[in-house]
C-alpha cells in the first residue's frame, strides 16, 4: 500500500469525496424510465452477459474480493428485493453488488450525475441505474420502475450512505427515507456491508471482503409506515456497523475538521 492520504471532512451526511466534477442531467417528466422491450433485451445483454466477466474479472484482480454469506440470497431467488450497501468506491460500487447477486438481474438507484457522463450516460443506464427524480412527476415514474423491477423479482441496490467517501471503513449515518421502498412493497431487504482488510505476506496490500446479510423483513407489528422505516433503517445501521469492526487497514485516514 501507498503512504496514506488523509481527508478532512466536517459533515458525515453531506460531504462528498468522488473525484468526478459533473454538471447532472434533469430528470423530469420528460426523462423515460421505460424504454421499451428492444431497451431492456439489450440491457439484459450487457448487465449480465457481455459485462459480467469484465466486472468479476475487475473485482479478482483489483480487489481480491470476497464475498460472507452469499448463500443467504438463495432465500429470496424468486422474490423481488432491496439490497443496501456502503459507499466506499466510485466504480466498483457499481457492481460489486450485481456479483454476488448473479443470475439475478440487479438494478441501482443512482444520482443523476451517474448518467451524465457524456457520451456514456445510456451505458451506465444499460447497465442498470435508475436516476433519483427530481420533481414530483418524475418520481411517479421512478416509483412505477422501481416496483415493475421488483414485481419481474429483479434486485434494485441502494446506497443509502448517497456520498462517496472512498476506502472508508466505518458506516457513516444515513437516513430511514429510503427504506420507504420495501415498506410500501412489502418486500426482502439484504444489506451488503464491504470492508478492507489486509493481504499479502506483509499485509501490505488490502482486499475487499463482503458481508451479505438478510433478509430482513418491515416488521408489521410496528404500526405506522413511519415507525417501520425507522425500524428497518436501524436493523440495517446496526448490522453493518457490526461488519464493518472487521476492517483492518485504512487506506485512507478521515479525520473530523475541528471547529
Amino acid at each position: 500500500m501507498k503512504e496514506r492520504k488523509i481527508i478532512y471532512y466536517s459533515d458525515e451526511l453531506n460531504d462528498e469525496f468522488s473525484s468526478a466534477k459533473i454538471t447532472p442531467r434533469v430528470i423530469d417528466e420528460n426523462y423515460k424510465y421505460k424504454k421499451g422491450k428492444v431497451w431492456d433485451f439489450f440491457s439484459f445483454i450487457i448487465q449480465n452477459i457481455i459485462s459480467m466477466p469484465i466486472k468479476v474479472g475487475y473485482a479478482k484482480i483489483k480487489f481480491r474480493i470476497k464475498y460472507v454469506g452469499k448463500e443467504k440470497l438463495k432465500q429470496c431467488k424468486n422474490s423481488g428485493y432491496f439490497v443496501y450497501v456502503n459507499h466506499t468506491q466510485a466504480f466498483a460500487d457499481t457492481f460489486i453488488p450485481s456479483i454476488a447477486i448473479f443470475p439475478k438481474r440487479n438494478f441501482l438507484i443512482v444520482n443523476p450525475e451517474n448518467i451524465s457522463v457524456k457520451p456514456f450516460g445510456w451505458l451506465v443506464e444499460l447497465l442498470g441505474a435508475i436516476p433519483v427524480p427530481g420533481n414530483k412527476t418524475a418520481m411517479k415514474n421512478f416509483l412505477q420502475t422501481v416496483e415493475y423491477r421488483i414485481n419481474k423479482k429483479q434486485s434494485i441496490t441502494i446506497y443509502p450512505e448517497a456520498h462517496i467517501w472512498p476506502y472508508y471503513t466505518k458506516i457513516r449515518p444515513f437516513k430511514s427515507v429510503s427504506f420507504k421502498y420495501p415498506v410500501e412493497m412489502k418486500k426482502p431487504i439484504f444489506c451488503i456491508t464491504n470492508t478492507y482488510q489486509k493481504r499479502g505476506e506483509k499485509g501490505d496490500k488490502v482486499k475487499i471482503v463482503s458481508y451479505i446479510d438478510g433478509p430482513f423483513y418491515p416488521e408489521e407489528s410496528v404500526k405506522t409506515a413511519k415507525e417501520q422505516k425507522e425500524d428497518l433503517r436501524n436493523r440495517i445501521y446496526e448490522r453493518m456497523v457490526d461488519r464493518s469492526k472487521n476492517s483492518n487497514v485504512d487506506v485512507i485516514e478521515y479525520r473530523k475538521k475541528e471547529n
